[in-house]
């Protein structure tokens, strides 16, 4: 029994919070306020109330509004320039994962030389450490999907060299204030609540069966795994539901916080390269389409069998005794929530980039597959590729 736990982040969590913002002991005096590329935190009233709020505090703000879906290395530059140029010394990030991750590298920029290329682990990354601290982040998260507002890493696409790799791992990356205020993901459409949901199933799921799992984490992966299969239909079915968004995103920070103690599978390294290639591609969208067939791997490998049967429980089926009736439990919670038919070819994917997929997903984050209850060779990944493909 081992483990490691240290999460920084003060967690304000409930409905109608982000009004407490200005309560709070914010890390300075000029916010860099991240947001999408897309038109949401501006049209449902979430970016007027966080500017208010910070007026409030006497914060100044600038607005950084470039983050996509999959956040590339040059919208993290640009962000960074932003913040020294106009000389922030905090940032909150307002958004789902994609801003909360980048934010977290723009902080590491706005403080550090070069490229942040230089700084990241794996591929053609440079493996540099942070010199200079960051600057603190505050995260005001809006989707319950990827848990980044509680932990210290973010996911950047160098679109250059069709890499998507995990940037962090810097204690001082932690946020130093997370609002998880459910009212603000009542607008998220069905499908991307749906995607979202799926991310946060997927972090607990595989930190469940990685190597490093332990019992502190078990007992927050159960628990996110057990809200997540109960609530995501009824937060999918109806975005009113605030029991059911309450309830996802509790498991959705709860997933976050497991990332720091044990650690996600390959299945995220495969994801990551799929979508490297893919921009379009959202990242729950494509660990849905290869989650089967990479859970099957392992359970026609016997690598776990008593911890499939324990998250099959935890997804609903009490009288599980079979490492199979997870599958049964993880398709029918993807048909409960519209997204069991997603299809590869329909964004671009083709079974002759198996290979490459592959070879990326080791190359650019390697370290996942030592996560993994057994060994999976490249083959492996390409026959999970192949079984999966739509």
């Amino acid at each position: 029994m081992s483990f490691n736990m240290y999460v920084p982040t003060r967690f304000i969590f409930g409905c109608g919070r982000l009004s407490e913002l200005h309560e709070q002991k914010l890390p300075g005096k000029k916010a860099m306020v991240v947001i999408s590329n897309g038109k949401s935190s501006r049209e449902n009233g979430s970016l007027d109330r966080t500017l208010n709020e910070l007026s409030k505090a006497g914060i100044e703000s600038v607005v950084f509004d470039k983050v996509q879906a999959n956040p590339l290395k040059s919208t993290v530059m640009a962000g960074a320039k932003t913040a020294r140029d106009n000389g922030c010394d905090f940032i909150v990030a307002l958004g789902g994962g994609s801003v909360m991750d980048a934010s977290k590298a723009m902080a590491a920029m706005a403080t550090n030389d070069g490229d942040i290329w230089d700084y990241i682990n794996g591929g053609t990354g440079k493996g540099k450490a942070l010199t200079n601290d960051p600057l603190p982040v505050v995260c005001i998260t809006t989707t319950a999907g990827t848990g980044s507002e509680a932990d210290q890493w973010g996911v950047i696409t160098n679109d250059e060299t069709n890499e998507k790799i995990g940037f962090g791992g810097d204690d001082r990356l932690f946020p130093v204030i997370s609002i998880i205020d459910p009212e603000l993901m009542k607008t998220v459409p069905p499908k991307f609540t749906a995607y979202q949901g799926f991310d946060t199933l997927f972090h607990a799921t595989e930190s469940y069966i990685s190597k490093f799992a332990n019992l502190m984490s078990d007992m927050y992966a159960l628990t996110s795994i057990e809200n997540t299969a109960k609530y995501l239909p009824r937060a999918v079915k109806d975005g009113g539901d605030m029991e059911a968004r309450e309830r996802m995103a509790f498991a959705n920070t709860l997933s976050g916080i497991v990332m720091t103690i044990s650690v996600t599978t390959a299945e995220h390294s495969i994801e990551h390269a799929m979508s490297a290639y893919h921009q379009d591609l959202p990242h729950g969208a494509g660990l849905i389409m290869i989650s089967k067939a990479f859970y099957e791997f392992f359970i026609e490998k016997h690598a776990c069998d008593e911890r499939f049967i324990t998250m099959a429980k935890a997804m609903g089926i009490k009288d599980a005794n079979r490492a199979e009736d997870f599958i049964t439990a993880l398709v029918d919670l993807q048909k409960a929530c519209g997204v069991a038919d997603l299809k590869m070819s329909d964004y671009g994917i083709t079974p002759d980039e198996f290979d490459k997929i592959a070879t990326n997903a080791r190359e650019t984050m390697g370290g996942l597959f030592a996560a993994n209850p057994c060994e999976m060779t490249h083959e492996d990944v390409v026959e999970v590729l192949k079984k999966s493909y739509r």
